[in-house]
């Protein structure tokens, strides 16, 4: 995956909304949510079904009005806005959908140039924009071709290179890899970040899909019950969740990836082997942390699991390790020192060894 985009520093961001609230009769689908999107990133929401994701999106774009609050795109205030004001402002926001939307009835080209045949473009210019987009992603030639002949992945392509036509400044993809295998995700995805990359186009991936978040965006917002519950860098909220909602929502609990036979054999008697919990992350992560410890210390390490990736550009990660000290006077200078160096280092018991 290609390096995460640099925001320009000090720029307005292109989508701002205050103290957004939406309600549907007794349900409160959206609950006091302020979020501000910056030119040029890859950002994604993510939340469990019901977490107010879909509302949230409609409101972005203008087909809900919330009931109280502020949206604002590209410093416009939208949601007092009457349908003919609305639509000017809709030409700056694409869409791409789960499903791809496309007219079945209309060539690749054809389904393309809709917007721009609705906004009035001649058509000289349509056709040249039309191939200029085909081109970007990947499907030059196959313009001809009605959606029936296409892949999956093809029809995501068009339905991208759609949402492009009217040269957006925002693009919202809504689940929009949720119907592909995952090769034609991973392609998907490397073509949304190479939009990205090369048109310095804002992205917002609304998501269930983790990966799809850990792959590609720089910045993740987690939703839980209308509200948001956490947000901040990928790497730093995955690797180290601070509200119980993401932590559900990651599957993270503190021993979590533990080997079973390990895990039912942990004790509070300090006897034994210690088996401690590393959350990695930020610059020292690729750091030979515990070579040193072990040098420094005299001391045995198993690693006994975990592992480490790449996630919004950071290396991250967790380990379980044995240790056994020379002493059980040293495990808190041990300890200290993988603090130092990890996101969170947690001493989860000891196993007394097999017998």
């Amino acid at each position: 995956m290609p390096d995460f985009p640099t925001t320009e520093a000090g720029a307005p961001p292109i989508l701002r909304l205050a103290n957004v609230s939406k309600r549907f009769g007794a349900h409160a689908a959206l609950a006091g949510v302020d979020l501000e999107i910056r030119r040029g990133e890859i950002l994604g929401i993510i939340g469990r079904s019901g977490a107010g994701k879909s509302t949230l999106i409609r409101c972005i774009n203008g087909l809900e009005r919330p009931d109280a609050g502020r949206v604002e795109v590209e410093g416009r205030a939208i949601e007092a806005l009457s349908d003919s004001q609305l639509r000017p402002v809709r030409r700056r926001i694409g869409m791409i959908f789960q499903h791809f939307n496309l007219l079945a009835n209309r060539t690749a080209a054809e389904n393309v140039a809709l917007p721009l045949k609705i906004a009035g473009t001649s058509r000289a210019e349509r056709e040249r924009r039309v191939a200029e987009l085909l081109d970007l992603v990947g499907l030059a030639g196959r313009g001809g071709q009605y959606p029936a002949q296409l892949s999956g992945g093809q029809k995501q392509r068009v339905g991208i290179a759609r949402a492009l036509a009217a040269d957006p400044a925002l693009l919202l993809s809504d689940e929009a890899t949720s119907a592909l295998d995952p090769e034609t995700t991973e392609q998907i995805l490397a073509l949304l970040a190479e939009i990205n990359r090369r048109l310095g186009l804002t992205i917002v991936l609304i998501t269930h899909e983790m990966d799809v978040v850990r792959r590609i965006a720089g910045r993740v917002v987690v939703l839980h019950a209308g509200a948001i519950a956490e947000e901040g860098p990928t790497g730093r909220v995955f690797a180290d969740p601070q509200a119980e909602a993401t932590r559900n929502l990651l599957g993270v609990s503190a021993a979590a990836g533990l080997p079973a036979a390990i895990r039912d054999r942990l004790q509070a008697d300090p006897s034994g082997e210690a088996i401690l919990r590393l959350d990695l992350g930020g610059a020292a992560a690729p750091m030979p942390i515990l070579s040193d410890v072990a040098i420094r210390h005299g001391v045995a390490i198993r690693i006994l699991g975990g592992a480490v990736d790449e996630i919004g550009g950071d290396t991250v990660g967790r380990l379980f390790l044995g240790v056994t000290p020379r002493a059980s006077a040293d495990l808190p200078a041990i300890l200290d020192q993988l603090a130092a160096a990890t996101l969170r280092t947690e001493l989860l018991g000891h196993v007394s060894p097999a017998r």
